[in-house]
């Protein structure tokens, strides 16, 4: 078997120095034996672009998906729509379809309708078809979908035969479970697959929200491994340069935590209703709530907050509502209904 050059240049016909039989898989296992994992990700995504295989074409989409590289993405996936194979071009409108609900331009209902019209046999094509509808159900929150999912989800897998679309598929299936288990309130399970999934998923930004959520689960539980994993995220964001998830890090994950843990020396933000947080955990109600009047109730979090600071169980009662009805959320519904037992014992 031949080895890939490991003195290529940024610029160079990547694809005609890999030996046209080798599967995509192969070409990152040849990377990963002579480069650092970093240069090895950046070889691969190149020479998913430039090459003239359909089935790297096709899966060389996946990678890029799983690695966030959507700008690459959408340029192969606009190579996909116009090749001769119906394949190729089927698989271009389903990642097509993936880009577009990362870039939430068009209206979800828009992107459901043209993923039904998407007739496909081939076992890969099925599966990342119900990925997306799973997405889409996460995202309204709608969980009980994910169950009927898990229920066909090993049929799915059984009928794909590919070892980089099964390994990358349950990168994906790792992130789903763990936000269904986390949301359903089942931590221990929840954390399995979150580990699992930092354990294997190659995208920086994918860890980057993993460790985040992850920080999150121990909001009932403690201070310290919170912080680990919100200090974990906050680190990969400066050394990468993702700019938006450091500020969203240091303004609203890092506050929420201290204020829970009411460890709030030194810590300081500009978001309106973390601040609020923050000046009840402090005691201070009447400015927490003079805060929290000036800004939009749009979040159970915020509704939350105001019957924490004006220790009104109707309010409470509303925000516990809003986060199971509207949200499906059993895991921070947990916060109302923490507040309200509290007024209880108080009172």
């Amino acid at each position: 078997m031949k080895y890939i050059k490991s003195d290529l240049m940024p610029n160079s016909a990547i694809s005609l120095t890999m030996p046209n039989e080798l599967s995509l898989d192969q070409v990152i296992l040849l990377l990963k034996q002579e480069h650092d994992p970093e240069t090895a990700n950046e070889l691969t995504r190149k020479f998913c672009i430039q090459s003239d295989s359909d089935e790297i074409n096709k899966k060389g989409m996946e990678f890029l998906y799983v690695n966030s590289y959507l700008e690459d993405l959408q340029q192969l996936v606009n190579k996909n729509k116009a090749s001769s194979s119906i394949s190729n071009r089927k698989w271009a409108a389903v990642y097509q379809l993936f880009l577009e609900r990362k870039r939430q331009l068009t209206p979800v209902s828009e992107l459901l309708r043209r993923a039904e019209w998407i007739e496909t046999n081939e076992p890969e094509l099925k599966c990342l078809l119900e990925f997306f509808k799973i997405y889409i159900a996460c995202e309204r929150r709608e969980f009980g979908d994910i169950g009927n999912f898990l229920e066909k989800q090993q049929y799915l897998f059984d009928n794909i035969n590919d070892s980089f679309l099964i390994s990358y598929f349950r990168i994906r299936l790792y992130q789903v479970l763990f936000i269904y288990y986390w949301k359903r309130n089942e931590l221990i399970m929840a954390r399995k697959y979150a580990f699992r999934a930092l354990n294997n998923i190659p995208s920086v930004r994918s860890k980057i929200n993993l460790h985040i959520d992850l920080g999150l689960t121990y909001t009932y539980d403690t201070f310290k491994q919170g912080m680990y994993h919100m200090n974990e995220a906050l680190s990969l964001s400066k050394q990468h340069n993702y700019n938006q998830l450091e500020k969203r890090i240091v303004q609203q994950d890092i506050p929420f935590l201290a204020a829970q843990f009411n460890e709030t020396d030194g810590i300081a933000t500009q978001d309106q209703g973390e601040q609020a947080h923050l000046e009840i955990a402090k005691g201070n109600h009447d400015q927490a709530i003079r805060i929290l009047n000036q800004i939009p109730l749009d979040t159970p979090f915020k509704i939350y907050y105001l019957g924490l600071a004006k220790q009104d169980r109707n309010i409470l009662m509303h925000a516990y509502k809003t986060f199971i009805e509207k949200r499906s959320d059993f895991f921070f519904s947990k916060l109302p209904m923490n507040a309200l037992k509290q007024l209880d014992i108080a009172y």
